[in-house]
Protein backbone atom coordinates (compact mmCIF):
# COMPACT_ATOMS: atom_id res chain seq x y z
CA UNK A 1 0.00 0.00 0.00
CA UNK A 2 1.21 3.29 -0.78
CA UNK A 3 1.67 6.05 2.11
CA UNK A 4 1.01 9.10 1.74
CA UNK A 5 3.06 11.19 3.76
CA UNK A 6 2.57 13.77 6.10
CA UNK A 7 3.84 16.89 7.73
CA UNK A 8 2.50 18.15 11.26
CA UNK A 9 3.14 21.86 11.33
CA UNK A 10 1.56 23.16 15.11
CA UNK A 11 2.83 24.87 17.85
CA UNK A 12 2.03 23.15 20.30
CA UNK A 13 3.88 20.24 21.23
CA UNK A 14 0.33 17.93 22.90
CA UNK A 15 -1.69 18.91 19.89
CA UNK A 16 1.18 17.47 17.28
CA UNK A 17 1.38 14.33 19.36
CA UNK A 18 -2.72 14.03 19.48
CA UNK A 19 -2.74 14.64 15.95
CA UNK A 20 0.07 11.84 15.56
CA UNK A 21 -1.36 9.49 17.33
CA UNK A 22 -4.56 9.97 15.29
CA UNK A 23 -2.91 9.26 12.16
CA UNK A 24 -0.83 6.47 13.27
CA UNK A 25 -3.89 4.66 13.30
CA UNK A 26 -4.65 5.01 9.08
CA UNK A 27 -2.73 2.28 7.45
CA UNK A 28 -2.25 4.62 4.01
CA UNK A 29 -0.77 7.62 6.34
CA UNK A 30 2.51 7.79 7.29
CA UNK A 31 3.65 11.45 9.39
CA UNK A 32 7.29 11.84 8.16
CA UNK A 33 7.81 14.83 10.42
CA UNK A 34 6.90 17.96 12.72
CA UNK A 35 7.00 21.66 12.69
CA UNK A 36 6.88 23.98 16.06
CA UNK A 37 7.35 27.69 13.87
CA UNK A 38 6.10 28.52 9.84
CA UNK A 39 9.52 28.71 9.10
CA UNK A 40 10.56 25.35 10.24
CA UNK A 41 7.39 23.96 8.57
CA UNK A 42 8.90 25.82 5.02
CA UNK A 43 12.29 24.50 5.66
CA UNK A 44 10.91 20.55 6.24
CA UNK A 45 8.97 20.60 3.68
CA UNK A 46 12.03 21.48 0.95
CA UNK A 47 14.01 18.69 2.87
CA UNK A 48 10.89 15.65 3.09
CA UNK A 49 8.66 16.74 0.47
CA UNK A 50 5.76 15.28 2.07
CA UNK A 51 2.57 14.56 0.14
CA UNK A 52 0.27 16.95 2.67
CA UNK A 53 0.83 19.41 5.06
CA UNK A 54 -0.86 20.04 8.04
CA UNK A 55 -0.21 23.60 9.01
CA UNK A 56 -2.07 25.70 11.80
CA UNK A 57 -2.48 29.15 11.32
CA UNK A 58 -1.35 30.63 14.29
CA UNK A 59 2.74 30.22 14.42
CA UNK A 60 5.10 32.05 15.85
CA UNK A 61 8.03 33.22 13.43
CA UNK A 62 6.04 32.71 10.12
CA UNK A 63 2.34 32.12 10.47
CA UNK A 64 0.99 29.68 8.77
CA UNK A 65 -0.56 31.37 6.01
CA UNK A 66 2.45 33.04 4.90
CA UNK A 67 3.98 29.48 5.00
CA UNK A 68 1.39 28.10 3.00
CA UNK A 69 2.10 30.90 0.29
CA UNK A 70 6.51 29.89 0.70
CA UNK A 71 5.19 26.27 0.74
CA UNK A 72 2.90 26.32 -2.50
CA UNK A 73 5.71 28.26 -4.49
CA UNK A 74 8.66 26.40 -3.29
CA UNK A 75 6.89 22.40 -3.71
CA UNK A 76 4.40 23.33 -5.74
CA UNK A 77 3.52 19.24 -5.26
CA UNK A 78 3.08 19.09 -2.06
CA UNK A 79 -0.79 20.12 -1.22
CA UNK A 80 -1.37 22.45 2.31
CA UNK A 81 -4.41 21.51 4.66
CA UNK A 82 -4.94 24.17 6.90
CA UNK A 83 -6.06 23.04 10.44
CA UNK A 84 -7.54 25.89 12.70
CA UNK A 85 -8.84 26.94 16.26
CA UNK A 86 -10.36 29.75 14.09
CA UNK A 87 -13.21 29.45 11.23
CA UNK A 88 -13.05 33.65 10.36
CA UNK A 89 -14.15 33.80 6.63
CA UNK A 90 -11.19 36.10 6.26
CA UNK A 91 -8.44 33.27 7.53
CA UNK A 92 -10.23 30.76 4.94
CA UNK A 93 -10.43 33.16 2.21
CA UNK A 94 -6.72 34.03 2.62
CA UNK A 95 -5.92 30.35 2.78
CA UNK A 96 -7.44 29.52 -0.41
CA UNK A 97 -6.00 32.28 -2.21
CA UNK A 98 -2.41 31.34 -0.97
CA UNK A 99 -2.92 27.98 -2.67
CA UNK A 100 -3.67 25.75 0.38
CA UNK A 101 -6.27 22.90 -0.76
CA UNK A 102 -8.72 22.52 2.50
CA UNK A 103 -9.54 23.94 5.62
CA UNK A 104 -10.61 22.23 8.98
CA UNK A 105 -11.31 23.23 12.41
CA UNK A 106 -9.35 21.82 15.10
CA UNK A 107 -12.58 20.00 16.81
CA UNK A 108 -13.39 18.09 13.95
CA UNK A 109 -13.49 13.79 13.86
CA UNK A 110 -9.74 12.28 13.42
CA UNK A 111 -12.37 10.48 10.66
CA UNK A 112 -12.53 13.96 8.61
CA UNK A 113 -8.72 14.36 9.28
CA UNK A 114 -7.82 11.28 7.57
CA UNK A 115 -10.90 11.70 4.64
CA UNK A 116 -9.75 15.85 4.08
CA UNK A 117 -5.51 14.39 3.87
CA UNK A 118 -6.59 12.05 1.45
CA UNK A 119 -9.03 13.81 -0.82
CA UNK A 120 -6.50 17.03 -0.72
CA UNK A 121 -3.45 14.43 -1.65
CA UNK A 122 -6.05 13.46 -4.52
CA UNK A 123 -5.94 17.05 -5.85
CA UNK A 124 -9.01 17.60 -4.28
CA UNK A 125 -10.70 20.47 -2.00
CA UNK A 126 -11.76 19.59 1.37
CA UNK A 127 -13.39 21.94 4.54
CA UNK A 128 -15.07 21.74 7.56
CA UNK A 129 -19.12 21.35 6.62
CA UNK A 130 -19.51 24.84 9.00
CA UNK A 131 -17.09 26.43 7.05
CA UNK A 132 -18.90 24.66 3.44
CA UNK A 133 -21.90 26.06 4.39
CA UNK A 134 -20.60 29.20 4.65
CA UNK A 135 -18.80 29.39 1.83
CA UNK A 136 -21.76 28.16 -0.18
CA UNK A 137 -24.04 30.89 1.50
CA UNK A 138 -21.34 33.61 0.68
CA UNK A 139 -22.39 35.42 -2.82
CA UNK A 140 -25.79 36.15 -0.70
CA UNK A 141 -24.28 38.35 1.91
CA UNK A 142 -22.57 41.85 1.77
CA UNK A 143 -19.37 42.32 1.79
CA UNK A 144 -17.39 42.22 5.55
CA UNK A 145 -14.61 42.64 7.30
CA UNK A 146 -12.78 39.50 5.86
CA UNK A 147 -12.96 41.50 2.49
CA UNK A 148 -10.90 44.10 3.90
CA UNK A 149 -9.11 42.41 5.44
CA UNK A 150 -8.08 40.27 2.17
CA UNK A 151 -7.42 43.60 0.04
CA UNK A 152 -5.08 45.07 2.75
CA UNK A 153 -2.79 42.58 3.27
CA UNK A 154 -2.57 41.47 -0.98
CA UNK A 155 0.08 44.43 -1.08
CA UNK A 156 2.55 43.33 1.09
CA UNK A 157 5.30 40.61 -0.57
CA UNK A 158 6.27 37.75 1.39
CA UNK A 159 9.73 39.16 2.81
CA UNK A 160 7.22 42.02 3.98
CA UNK A 161 4.89 39.64 5.87
CA UNK A 162 7.69 38.07 7.39
CA UNK A 163 9.66 40.88 8.82
CA UNK A 164 5.57 42.60 9.96
CA UNK A 165 5.20 39.31 12.05
CA UNK A 166 8.19 38.96 13.74
CA UNK A 167 7.79 43.22 14.56
CA UNK A 168 4.38 42.38 15.93
CA UNK A 169 5.47 39.50 17.71
CA UNK A 170 8.04 42.14 20.18
CA UNK A 171 11.07 40.83 18.38
CA UNK A 172 13.99 43.56 18.22
CA UNK A 173 15.79 44.19 14.76
CA UNK A 174 18.80 42.23 16.36
CA UNK A 175 16.62 38.83 16.87
CA UNK A 176 14.79 39.69 13.63
CA UNK A 177 18.16 40.25 11.62
CA UNK A 178 19.11 36.46 13.14
CA UNK A 179 15.89 34.93 11.91
CA UNK A 180 16.06 35.89 8.47
CA UNK A 181 19.91 35.04 8.05
CA UNK A 182 20.22 38.85 7.11
CA UNK A 183 22.04 42.43 8.30
CA UNK A 184 20.77 44.67 11.69
CA UNK A 185 20.84 47.43 8.25
CA UNK A 186 18.13 45.14 6.25
CA UNK A 187 15.88 44.69 8.87
CA UNK A 188 16.06 48.65 9.57
CA UNK A 189 15.45 49.35 5.89
CA UNK A 190 12.57 46.70 5.72
CA UNK A 191 10.94 48.23 9.11
CA UNK A 192 11.24 51.65 7.49
CA UNK A 193 9.77 50.62 4.58
CA UNK A 194 6.81 48.75 5.96
CA UNK A 195 6.05 52.14 8.05
CA UNK A 196 6.43 54.05 5.18
CA UNK A 197 4.18 51.80 2.94
CA UNK A 198 1.75 51.30 5.29
CA UNK A 199 1.79 54.94 6.94
CA UNK A 200 2.15 53.64 10.00
CA UNK A 201 5.13 54.77 12.67
CA UNK A 202 4.97 53.20 15.47
CA UNK A 203 5.13 49.46 16.61
CA UNK A 204 1.90 49.74 18.09
CA UNK A 205 0.22 50.17 15.13
CA UNK A 206 1.96 47.99 12.93
CA UNK A 207 0.90 45.23 15.46
CA UNK A 208 -2.70 46.27 15.20
CA UNK A 209 -2.32 46.02 11.17
CA UNK A 210 -0.70 42.98 11.59
CA UNK A 211 -3.25 41.59 13.79
CA UNK A 212 -6.50 43.28 10.89
CA UNK A 213 -4.42 41.54 7.84
CA UNK A 214 -4.29 38.12 9.75
CA UNK A 215 -0.71 37.93 9.74
CA UNK A 216 -1.22 36.95 13.33
CA UNK A 217 -3.95 36.49 15.90
CA UNK A 218 -5.49 38.71 18.75
CA UNK A 219 -4.57 36.12 20.97
CA UNK A 220 -0.48 36.01 20.09
CA UNK A 221 1.51 37.89 23.12
CA UNK A 222 3.70 40.90 22.49
CA UNK A 223 5.10 42.93 23.81
CA UNK A 224 4.89 46.86 22.28
CA UNK A 225 8.23 48.62 22.52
Amino acid sequence: MEHITVLLAEDHQVVREGFRSLLEHEPDIEVVGEAETGRQAVQLTRKLRPAVVVMDIAMPLLNGLEATRQIRKDSPDTKVLILSAHSDEAYVEQAAELGASGFLLKQTSSHDLATAIREVQKGHTFFSRAISRRLDGRDRKPPGRAGQVKKRSNHLSSREAEVLQLIAEGKPNKQVAAELGVSFKTVDKHRQHLMAKLNIHDVAGLTRYAISAGIIESSVQVTLV
